[in-house]
């Protein structure tokens, strides 16, 4: 027994010390758990004073936006409170077990300014937001680089759709959205500014908000020229120098075109028909021709789209340089001529300004007889054909005989129109004459002219038959277009003829021409020339040039791809003229020349 006790006692001793140990332990956890919950009122007094910083942030933020006129967007408390559930069973009781926590972001400081941020309601721009109208990035702009005659494609997906302009370094780029290439072309190089090259707007990028400043309103009006009535009713009264960005001057009409590969052809006549002053202010107006309906896929039209704003670039009072592109009006051509006529090869004048005077009457509506369009009102004339078929010339002359009382061979009239006419060159001669040099024939244009007074009659010989045929006019048109005949074709090469046409440059009557009943009719038959279409070299390598006249200086210029410069008329008659276009005098005019 006494054993037995003195073990309870040692026992009772050993425990004394560990209960000690856990009254310590209690009274240390009440005072902690004390200290907690001071720091969490002390937390919580912190964010209340916060939240009502901010509540006067935003009262006093609404009472200026109301004095200024301004509507702000609906407040976004940047302080958003996350509640978060304890640790729940596994089975996903809806009771927590474990406690709530709270967490909250990290609030700003309240002493510090909000920075100003851009309005954005979904996903697009609010038009009031106030960094549009003092976009720090306007100053890189280059001008110099800007060029807007190329085809509006992306350089990189080579798309058509939503193309911007990069006015830093001149690139076209698709889209301004987060992976564009138009977004990505300015966060790698740090180039803002663009332009939507369909809306005219300008955007900063990668910020992406519109930028609306007045200093901009010059490229736009590059890009897209638009002129008045009153402008265009003084294009040709006016002798006005325009100054290009790069310091060079130049006459709005008369300026050069880029030659891409072989296009000079082209450039000569689309430089003719725009010194045709109511065929350019037809086009230089786009109303004129916007509304006008064509069935669905008919890609004529866009020849017209295209003339019309080629037009309007090369009249241009405010250009940002002294020479314009025609690639756009180019790939039209290629297009709509199923690459009949191509830039990187050599093709015929004559050929390229029949095809298009009429491909631009159908685009425009036009038919064959009854609809007319400005083409025909302007370049459109009409003729008498008498045709008589002659009999074999290996027949005998009774058979010959016998032939010609046949109806058949009898001569029949018919009325037809005609867009140009075509005068042929007499033969070149094939010899060298004694001093061992061939000799350039002249001929006056009257001579050639002879071919339409009605009496002079010329065999036309195909496979099977012969034909004669003679030719009288019976309707002058405002504007006579010639083309001289030079290059003969067979089935081995072309050849040219050198022949010079001598011709004045003003005074030309054309009424000996005309049909004796319809004399009568036309008032005035005097042309003045206009343009001057020259071919130069051999048939194939040759090249083009054209000599107009500016109808406000009076003054001849000769223009050669970029090249211009002003000719004496003395020289016009000296060329080996290929395609010209006459003005018919009206009544004022010819009293002031008869003063």
């Amino acid at each position: 027994m006494s054993g037995r006790g003195k073990r309870e006692r040692e026992r009772e001793a050993r425990a004394a010390p560990r209960g000690a140990g856990a009254a310590a332990s209690s009274s240390s956890s009440s005072s902690s758990s004390s200290s907690r919950g001071s720091s969490r009122s002390r937390r919580e007094g912190e964010a209340e004073r916060s939240r009502g910083r901010r509540e006067a942030e935003r009262d006093r933020g609404r009472r200026e936006a109301a004095e200024a006129g301004l509507a702000l967007p609906l407040p976004v408390d940047p302080a958003r409170i996350k509640r978060e559930a304890g640790a729940g069973s596994w089975g996903g009781s809806a009771t927590p077990t474990g406690p709530v926590r709270v967490k909250r972001e990290r609030e700003p400081d309240g002493d510090s300014d909000p920075e100003p941020e851009p309005t954005v309601r979904y996903g697009r721009f609010d038009p009031e937001d106030q960094r549009s109208r003092h976009c720090p990035y306007l100053d890189t702009i280059n001008k110099s680089v800007l060029d807007f005659d190329f085809e509006k494609l992306c350089s990189i997906s080579l798309s058509h759709i939503n193309v911007y302009a990069c006015l830093v370094c001149g690139k076209y780029f698709q889209g301004r959205g987060l992976k564009s290439h138009a977004y990505i072309h300015s966060v790698q190089f740090s180039h803002h500014v663009f332009l939507n090259l369909h809306t005219l707007k300008f955007y900063c990028l990668p910020d992406n908000y519109e930028i609306i400043d007045s200093s901009l309103e010059d490229i736009t009006y590059v890009l897209k020229p638009t002129f008045t009535a009153q402008q265009i009713t003084n294009l040709d009264k006016q002798a006005k120098l325009s100054r290009a960005y790069d310091g060079t001057t130049y006459l709005p009409g008369i300026v050069g075109l880029n030659n891409i590969k072989a296009n000079d052809y082209a450039n000569a006549v689309l430089q003719a028909l725009s010194n045709v002053p109511p065929l350019r202010n037809y086009f230089l107006e786009e109303e004129n021709y916007k509304s006008i309906q064509r069935p669905p896929g008919d890609i004529m039209f866009l020849l017209v789209q295209r003339f019309g704003e080629l037009m309007r670039k090369l009249w241009n009072p405010r250009n940002f340089k002294a020479h314009v592109s025609p690639h756009e009006m180019l790939q039209a051509v290629v297009l709509c001529s199923k690459k009949n006529f191509q830039i990187t090869k050599q093709g015929d004048g004559v050929d390229f300004l029949s095809w298009f005077l009429n491909a631009l009457h159908s685009a425009l509506g036009g038919t064959k007889k009854k609809k007319k369009t400005i083409v025909t009102d302007v370049f459109q004339g009409s003729m008498r054909i008498f045709t008589k078929k002659l009999p074999h010339p290996d027949l005998p002359a009774e058979e010959k005989a016998q032939l010609l009382q046949n109806s058949e061979y009898q001569e029949m009239m018919v009325e037809s129109t005609f867009m140009y006419l075509t005068l042929d060159l007499p033969t070149a001669p094939l010899y060298k004459d004694e001093k061992e040099q061939l000799i350039i024939p002249q001929v006056p244009l009257f001579s050639i002219l002879a071919k339409f007074n009605g009496a002079t009659e010329k065999e036309y010989k195909t496979y099977k038959e012969n034909f004669l045929k003679r030719f009288q006019l019976t309707k002058l048109p405002p504007y006579l277009i010639f083309c001289i005949k030079r290059f003969t074709k067979n089935n081995f090469f072309v050849e040219k003829n050198p022949t010079i046409v001598n011709f004045p440059i003003t005074n030309v009557d054309l009424r000996e021409y005309l049909s004796e009943e319809v004399q009568a009719a036309h008032t005035n038959t005097t042309y003045d020339l206009i343009a001057n279409i020259v071919h130069d070299g051999k048939p194939s390598e040759g090249s083009y040039r054209i000599h107009v006249l500016h109808h406000g200086t009076g003054k001849w210029y000769e223009l050669q791809d970029l090249q211009v410069t002003d000719i004496l008329p003395q020289m016009i008659t000296l060329s080996e003229a290929y395609i010209q276009i006459w003005k018919r005098r009206e009544e004022d005019e010819t009293n002031q020349q008869g003063a």
